[in-house]
C-alpha cells in the first residue's frame, strides 16, 4: 500500500530539518572545517546516502531554506499589489526580510550562525553564490510580469542589481535608508525602460 503523500512529505521535511540541525550543532561545536558529511549523517542517525538525497553538499547543510528564499523573491514580484512597481515590491520584500533578521538577531544561536558563516570563507562564498543563483528565477518572474521575452536584458539586469543590493543594505549602518536609496535608483532607471511596471 502506498504511503500518503502528506505523510511522506512530512517525513522528508523532518529528516531534512534533523540533518540541518545536526550539521549546525556540529559546525558550531567543532568548526565547519573539522566536520565531515559522515559526522553529520551519524549525528542525525541517517546514512550518508540519505544526507545526499536531501542536500547537494556540506555547504548546503548550513543554508537549508534556499528554495523558500527563491519562492519568496518570485512571489514578491508576482503577488505585488496593483500599482506597485517591481523595484518597490522587491525593496519592500527586502525590508521585511531585514526586519525578520533583526528579530532573529536576538537569538544567541543566530549570532553564532552568522559568525560561523562570516568566519568560514567556503560558507561566505557559498552564501553569495546561493543568493545570486536566484537571479534567473527572479528575471523570469520580472519578464513575465511585464510581458517581456524571457531573455530580456533589462529584466535580467533588474534581478541582478536587486539581488546585489542586498549585500549593500546588510552592510550599511542604516539598512532601511540604504534600501530606500538603492531601490530608488533602480526604480527611476526601471521606470524609464518600463513605464508603469
Amino acid at each position: 500500500m502506498t504511503e500518503p503523500t502528506g505523510r511522506r512529505e512530512r517525513k522528508k521535511a523532518q529528516t531534512r530539518q534533523s540533518l540541518a540541525d545536526a550539521a549546525l550543532e556540529l559546525f558550531l561545536e567543532r568548526g565547519y572545517d573539522q566536520v565531515g558529511v559522515k559526522d553529520v549523517a551519524d549525528h542525525a542517525d541517517v546514512s550518508v546516502t540519505t544526507l545526499f538525497k536531501h542536500f547537494s553538499g556540506k555547504e548546503a547543510l548550513v543554508f537549508d531554506q534556499d528554495d523558500e528564499l527563491e519562492a519568496e523573491l518570485v512571489a514578491a514580484v508576482r503577488d505585488r499589489a496593483p500599482g506597485t512597481s517591481i523595484p518597490r515590491a522587491l525593496r519592500e520584500h527586502m525590508l521585511r526580510k531585514q526586519t525578520q533578521l533583526a528579530v532573529h538577531a536576538t537569538d544567541p544561536r543566530f549570532a553564532d550562525f552568522t559568525r560561523l558563516v562570516q568566519e568560514t570563507p567556503a560558507l561566505c562564498d557559498y552564501a553569495h553564490r546561493m543568493w545570486t543563483r536566484h537571479e534567473a528565477a527572479l528575471a523570469r518572474a520580472v519578464a513575465e510580469a511585464v510581458g517581456a521575452p524571457e531573455d530580456d536584458v533589462s529584466c535580467a539586469a533588474l534581478a541582478r542589481f536587486a539581488l546585489e543590493a542586498r549585500s549593500l543594505v546588510l552592510r550599511h549602518a542604516e539598512p532601511r535608508r540604504a534600501a530606500e536609496e538603492a531601490f530608488a535608483l533602480l526604480e527611476h532607471g526601471w521606470a524609464a525602460a518600463h513605464p508603469g511596471a
